[in-house]
């Protein structure tokens, strides 16, 4: 069999993944833990085994596609609005608290200017994967606080954007203003332009073929993998259209049918995109920051949720619900990498920062998972008491 191939491929990581899976349900362990794990051991800095880590990062990144799609649709319009209005200060405040934390820590432990930069606007985000994979979706008493993550996540997201746009566009003086503001002007237009063609297709075409299952299932991808492309053509990214065409269907009485049917989907590509976190990471340039990596790793985990407890009780949030969303959003973002990435080809950050930042993200991903599986409801939690869909 040619290990190169798309079949080998997805054979070696659902295998893999089941065998994985399995011990950890076994030893009572996070399953996303798992599935990192065999992306490191399978990986081309592990074994070797598996060696087009660009196909499995692409294909996992149509999960995060579905994962905001499907949450989207159990988001009414006005609701997020109104979330979105409670939860820019905390958003700003917050962002801006991280990224200065963890630009000092990257200056003390002697990094340049630009090379703390980069790594203070990767490590201020928290992850989008992480948050909503790990939120109970069903649960009536959840609502406010899923409301609230995805507020503060779509946030997030758009300081992403431009920290991207920056990146590409050229540094300092060279940076192309209009390329920056040009994605958040054309957000609004993408939603008007989601809601008409909902309004005026989608929602006639459901209506009149809903007894064809298969129809409203291709439909359904469809509208979401093309909501989507649109998007990142218009300079967002695919994540935010994903969740935009959610959300201008949640108004359809279908739109809960939609969300079951597309869940099996949504988990296969899960699956492949945590594969890819743990393939990417360069187990051999770890020594060099191994202790910078654990210490920013540390600090972040700690602070993380005290700010965002502080802050969002500022806002009148519960203490409850601040303590949990706290600690749900307690990790760096699948966002760092990407910066990390970009940062790097377009020779703005150095390969040691790069490293820095996979495995300061990579173990607060795994650590937060740790915190909220074993302390938190979950749909994957180990205790039947925490478990919730």
């Amino acid at each position: 069999m040619d290990s190169g191939s798309i079949t080998f491929t997805f054979a070696a990581i659902f295998l893999g993944a089941a065998a994985f899976a399995s011990a950890a349900l076994y030893t009572r362990q996070p399953i996303i833990i798992a599935y990192i794990a065999l992306g490191a051991l399978l990986g081309p800095y592990g074994s070797g085994i598996i060696n087009n880590v660009d196909l499995v990062a692409d294909a996992g990144h149509i999960g995060i596609i579905f994962l905001l799609f499907l949450l989207g649709l159990d988001m009414q319009p006005k609701t997020l609005i109104s979330s979105l209005k409670q939860s820019t200060f905390v958003a700003v405040i917050s962002s801006l608290a991280f990224a200065g934390s963890a630009w000092g820590m990257a200056r003390l432990f002697g990094f340049g200017q630009q090379d703390a930069l980069i790594i203070g606007a990767a490590l201020m985000f928290s992850s989008t994967i992480i948050g909503i994979k790990l939120l109970p979706t069903t649960v009536l008493h959840h609502r406010h606080l899923g409301e609230v993550l995805v507020a503060l996540l779509l946030f997030q997201d758009l300081l992403a954007i431009i920290v991207l746009v920056v990146l590409q566009s050229g540094t300092g003086s060279n940076v192309e203003w209009l390329a920056l503001l040009k994605p958040l002007a054309l957000l609004p237009v993408l939603g008007a332009g989601c809601w008409a063609l909902v309004k005026f297709a989608l929602i006639p075409l459901i209506s009149r073929f809903d007894r064809y299952h298969e129809y409203i299932f291709l439909l359904s991808v469809g509208w979401c993998l093309g909501v989507a492309e649109v998007a990142a053509l218009l300079g967002l990214s695919a994540e935010i259209g994903a969740f935009m065409a959610g959300v201008a269907v949640a108004t359809s009485p279908i739109a809960q049918y939609i969300a079951v049917s597309l869940k099996p989907l949504r988990d296969f590509f899960l699956v492949i995109f945590f594969f890819a976190v743990g393939a990417q990471f360069n187990l051999a340039t770890l020594p060099q920051v191994a202790l910078a990596a654990t210490t920013m790793a540390v600090v972040l985990l700690a602070l993380k949720p005290l700010i965002y407890n502080g802050l969002l009780r500022g806002v009148s949030e519960s203490p409850k619900l601040a303590w949990n969303l706290g600690f749900r959003l307690g990790q760096c973002s699948e966002f760092a990498l990407l910066i990390g990435f970009v940062a790097l080809n377009a020779g703005a950050l150095s390969p040691e920062a790069s490293t820095l930042i996979q495995a300061t993200t990579i173990v607060t991903l795994l650590a937060s998972s740790y915190i909220v599986v074993l302390n938190f409801p979950t749909p994957i939690a180990i205790s039947d008491r925490l478990r919730r869909d």
